[in-house]
């Protein structure tokens, strides 16, 4: 699903945010990115989507070559691709269904389609009945929730969520989580960036730690979902 091969990334300014990093990622898998502020982690996200490419060595993403890509195939290329951020970055003043439905307006789905896919999408999150509601009258957890609606609503193959459970409390934040796992369930590919050591150790997935633009790979083996209970 993702690969990199001695991948390196240089700005502008002359700053090697990344240097000759290698790893894989399993279609089907579930995995966390971490890493302190800097280290590269951001640098990484953009490079799976896209909003980034490589300076040398190479970046596989659903088997394209980022590098390669031509720009008219970039909007095809991202909608196989569910982003989830830390700030939800939601229209205040659309609804929540009309939110989550940027993305196929986007790729011009017919109307019937899009009402249909959102309404699933909410119902996955247990949002179905906040449909018609403003994105501040839901609490931080429900707006992070229609966060994740909008990032599947096109059924991606791949979702990357960039430390979205970094506003919440340890409750909503499993709660976040066991939605994740629910999708990666079903085949999605989940990528998961944070600062959350504990969300990292109770999940016992596999970690690839970011740290002066290069990484490590740890491959633990995956511990018991953890339940409420668990983290009390």
């Amino acid at each position: 699903m993702i690969r990199f091969d001695r991948a390196s990334k240089r700005y502008p300014n002359g700053r090697e945010a990344l240097q000759g990093v290698s790893f894989d990622v399993a279609a089907g898998e579930m995995l966390f990115l971490t890493g302190r502020s800097g280290a590269g982690k951001s640098t990484v996200l953009k490079l799976i989507c896209l909003l980034e490419r490589p300076s040398r060595g190479l970046v596989m993403v659903n088997g394209h070559n980022t590098a390669a890509l031509s720009s008219r195939r970039i909007p095809a290329f991202r909608r196989e691709i569910g982003v989830v951020f830390q700030d939800h970055r939601l229209l205040p003043e659309r609804s929540v269904f009309d939110n989550v439905a940027l993305p196929l307006h986007a790729s011009e789905s017919p109307l019937k389609e899009i009402d249909k896919r959102v309404r699933a999408a909410l119902d996955q999150v247990g949002l179905l009945d906040r449909a018609q509601s403003l994105p501040l009258e839901l609490s931080v957890g429900e707006q992070q929730r229609v966060g994740i609606a909008r990032a599947v609503v096109g059924k991606p193959r791949l979702i990357i969520a960039d430390e979205p459970t970094g506003n919440l409390d340890p409750a909503l934040s499993l709660e976040v989580m066991a939605l994740f796992k629910r999708f990666n369930d079903v085949g999605v590919t989940v990528v998961v960036a944070t600062h959350d050591l504990d969300i990292v150790k109770a999940w016992g997935l596999r970690e690839i730690v970011v740290t002066d633009g290069r990484v490590r790979d740890s491959a633990t083996p995956p511990l018991e979902v953890p339940t409420m209970e668990a983290r009390r």
